[in-house]
């Protein structure tokens, strides 16, 4: 029992209004593990940062990605940094993985000013163009299919996938 798909990407690429539309387009349930370690933990993501650091969310978002992959039949989205992790990209090995790609001005227009978003903080400009710089290459080497979202509604993105998928 593995996702029927799951969605990587940087933070602004989508992924979890796209998750949502390919979860109703297949009849399948969707889950994020954001939303899973925000469950567990009883706590927002920002606030596991300022509290316990990053290194502590990222255990934390080791161990929810490979429940998630072990027991969910549905549609996956993932933290924008899930995939940094060996662990993580290995626990993807052989799966249909979809990397929502964004470009740099998109991607601040669709985030602003980064409210709940703790690797934001400072330059919200140059902390995306930062973390673009460093993910994609990770992003690319991890999918089976990239998708760009630039100017296209998640419709469009959801529809590419479904087509692709099908």
């Amino acid at each position: 029992m593995t996702p029927r798909v799951v969605l990587i990407g940087p933070m602004g690429a989508g992924k979890s209004t796209v998750a949502r539309i390919l979860g109703e387009a297949w009849g399948l349930s969707v889950r994020d593990t954001d939303e899973d370690i925000e469950a567990a933990e009883g706590r927002s993501i920002s606030d596991i940062f300022v509290d316990s650091g990053e290194e502590h969310f990222r255990e934390l978002e080791v161990r929810a990605v490979a429940d998630a992959v072990a027991g969910h039949q549905g549609v996956l989205a993932l933290g924008g940094g899930a995939v940094l992790r060996e662990e993580t990209r290995a626990v993807l090995a052989g799966m249909p993985v979809v990397f929502l790609r964004v470009g740099l001005s998109e991607a601040v227009k669709r985030v602003g000013l980064g409210v709940g978003r703790p690797l934001l903080l400072g330059n919200v400009r140059a902390r995306i163009k930062a973390l673009l710089d460093e993910r994609t290459p990770v992003y690319e080497s991890v999918a089976t299919l990239v998708v760009d979202t630039d100017g296209r509604t998640a419709e469009e993105v959801a529809a590419e996938i479904l087509e692709v998928l099908a």
